[in-house]
């Protein structure tokens, strides 16, 4: 099967095609197909599998019938208006459904396909000369030649001339016919581009790296090699212990502010957990299953989250308390994929860390190919696997290599509903890239070249999950009670060679909490009268809409990279060691973990879907409203790394500067409504009881 989607691919369109794959959007996910006037339905075009890259100025010619391809045929199910429908008043809080949840055998029975739609699915694409390799209640996958597949779909398939080399697509939307067009809910991979996902976690070690790159690349004068100790920097490296920015940085030079800091020291779970109020709570998760999925495994996983608790006086799991799904005979992709070792550990890490006492279930996505991670997500419903799923990694719905596809669209929605109707709620990171604009893209760490506009990521953007942006947290003092928080984004500029400026001065976009208005998505029903419509009807490339949009991200979390979170984990052929991550990747595992102690303090029911809950509590105490303007803190944070490689390496970085993305009093696209507070496990602040 061709790979799919980068999960944090950023890529962008013009206004024109943007509204254009809304609406192709909306379409492949419609909960029916045209009818004739006689009931009868018609065939379905697939609108958006006709990628905008494709122009005949760029057409190379029909590719040869005989070319083997491969796609994967979504199956729509039974009843999707349905659905939908339930799965809004089972989450709705003021709905007298609220809470009334299916089980999973109750939900299969009711909007699964059928047999019957499943033989005629698997029928209609034999007589096109395909063969099903991999079927689920969701999906066939289907193999065979390039023509058994353009007549499959009545499309013909052609090579185009690209930046990245010749790729193949059909020449015009595919289309469904009428026989099958209300079992079908998309079809993927009809493209070659190949789209595959990356994780929303940045160690510092390789955060650091990269913007060394980055800086060599496009100012070789700001990167300079600091060969000599500056008087009263240390030459170890050094950060603050006693809360945040307890220790002037003394012999570095001015930068924003008088006396800038050392950056924190990089926080562990018990001090997030003091924070946040979870410790004065007295909630522990017991009772609550949280499942995480990410690409692959790490066969030391339980062993190294042992260690790292243990290690930082915390509890490790007790026999039978972390479980895995993971199929490593079928992964594939490793090459492109790359290392998730340090996303899988970060996020078990802190799910443990802030719910001990929750059950933990790992699924390993097959690859980080879009079809693999929601097979993965999948399983997790079908299963009922958990109460919450945490999921940090992400990608763009537009760009210079194309749409993200509509079928994937259709079907990771189809799996977050199908969860609501069971009371599983899904969490996703919001990305690393401010507003994934092309200048953020320049010199952020964690962002995709790809990118030519603004935009929300996918599937944060999905009006059925939660959103987890980013922060950048303050101790307040010794004891670690909360202080302050600014949205997540960094200004990075390094010590000059004479060792008395930093330089560039204000420094670039480093880092920074993903969000924004989705062009694709209008406004979901739990965010009116929240989000002003001053920020819903602007989307994040700056076109204006009618009518409200969906707004990203819900909620949020510390992630930030200066304000860093320790990981620990054994590589593969390594030593178990631990060093500092950032991201919404640390984010959305953190707020994965307080919904698991939110349900213990329900006295153990479920919350499911979340969205509506929080909505309904913003502007309340249940949360902080994050407001980088009233923050008193100091925002400049000197990094002294100490003698690398026979260099002095100090960095000073402002927080508080996402790119294109500001914390304003209310609802903003930096941190949504604010950060829980410990008051969101109090009685007064917990769901009504229907």
């Amino acid at each position: 099967m061709p790979a799919a989607r980068s999960r944090l691919s950023r890529i962008a369109v013009a206004a024109p095609a943007a509204t254009a794959l809304i609406l192709g959007t909306l379409a492949v996910a419609s909960p029916s197909v045209a009818a004739t006037p006689t009931g009868e339905q018609t065939a379905k075009q697939l609108p958006g599998s006709h990628p905008f890259w494709a122009t005949p100025q760029t057409d190379a010619g029909v590719v040869a019938d005989a070319t083997p391809a491969s796609a994967r045929v979504y199956l729509a199910g039974q009843d999707q208006a349905g659905l939908a429908a339930l799965a809004k008043s089972v989450s709705d809080v003021n709905s007298d459904s609220y809470g009334k949840f299916l089980s999973a055998e109750d939900a299969k029975a009711r909007f699964d396909a059928t047999p019957a739609q499943v033989k005629a699915v698997t029928a209609w694409l034999k007589s096109a000369g395909l063969t099903v390799t991999a079927s689920s209640n969701h999906y066939l996958d289907v193999a065979g030649n390039t023509g058994a597949l353009a007549k499959a779909f009545s499309a013909p398939i052609h090579s185009y001339r690209t930046a990245t080399g010749i790729q193949t697509a059909p020449a015009k939307d595919a289309v469904v016919p009428a026989a099958v067009a209300g079992a079908v809910l998309g079809v993927s991979n009809l493209s070659s581009v190949p789209h595959r996902v990356i994780s929303d976690a940045v160690s510092v070690k390789d955060a650091e790296a990269a913007a060394n790159a980055t800086a060599a690349r496009t100012a070789p004068n700001a990167l300079v090699a600091n060969t000599k100790p500056a008087a009263g920097l240390p030459t170890v490296a050094t950060c603050s212990e006693n809360g945040y920015g307890t220790k002037p940085a003394q012999g570095a030079p001015a930068g924003y502010e008088k006396n800038e800091p050392f950056a924190p020291c990089s926080y562990i779970p018990s001090q997030i957990r003091k924070a946040y109020g979870v410790t004065d709570a007295k909630v522990t998760g017991k009772g609550a299953r949280v499942a995480i999925i990410d690409a692959y495994g790490l066969s030391t996983m339980e062993q190294d989250a042992n260690h790292f608790s243990t290690a930082h006086g915390d509890q490790p799991f007790a026999p039978g308390q972390y479980k895995e799904v993971v199929t490593p005979d079928k992964w594939n992709s490793q090459k492109d994929c790359g290392d998730w070792s340090g996303e899988e550990s970060l996020d078990v890490e802190m799910v443990h860390g802030l719910a001990p006492d929750a059950q933990v279930t790992y699924v390993g996505a097959n690859s980080c190919n879009d079809g693999d991670l929601n097979a993965a997500m999948a399983s997790v419903v079908d299963n009922h696997l958990a109460d919450i799923v945490s999921n940090s990694w992400g990608e763009i719905m537009h760009g210079k290599s194309g749409d993200i596809d509509p079928a994937v669209v259709a079907a990771d929605n189809q799996i977050f509903e199908l969860g609501a109707v069971e009371g599983i709620g899904f969490t996703f990171s919001s990305g690393d890239c401010g507003d994934s604009s092309p200048t953020a893209a320049k010199t952020g760490v964690n962002c995709q070249a790809d990118t030519n506009q603004a935009q929300a990521d996918w599937p944060s953007a999905s009006p059925w999950i939660t959103s987890v942006g980013g922060t950048a947290l303050e101790l307040g003092n010794k004891a670690g009670q909360y202080g302050h928080e600014v949205s997540m984004g960094d200004q990075r500029s390094v010590l000059s060679a004479d060792q008395k400026s930093w330089t560039p001065m204000p420094g670039f976009f480093y880092f920074g909490g993903g969000g924004g208005v989705s062009a694709d998505f209008p406004q979901p029903w739990y965010q009116k009268g929240v989000v002003p419509d001053s920020v819903s009807t602007v989307a994040a490339n700056g076109t204006k809409s009618a009518t409200p949009l969906r707004a990203t991200p819900d909620v949020a979390m510390s992630g930030d990279l200066v304000a860093a979170t320790l990981v620990g984990y054994t590589p593969a052929g390594g030593a178990y060691s631990e060093g500092g991550y950032g991201g919404t990747s640390v984010a959305a595992p953190e707020y994965a973990a307080i919904q698991a102690d939110a349900i213990q303090a329900r006295g153990g029911r479920a919350i499911g879907f979340a969205n509506p809950s929080i909505y309904d509590r913003a502007g309340t105490k249940a949360f902080h409203d994050v407001n980088d303007s009233a923050v008193h803190n100091k925002f400049g944070n000197v990094v002294d790394l100490g003698m690398v490689g026979g260099a002095l390496k100090v960095r000073l970085y402002k927080i508080g500067a996402d790119y294109g993305l500001t914390a304003t009093k209310g609802y903003d696209t930096a941190t949504g409504v604010g950060t829980p507070d410990g008051r969101y496990f109090f009685k007064s602040f917990q769901l009504p009881k229907h």
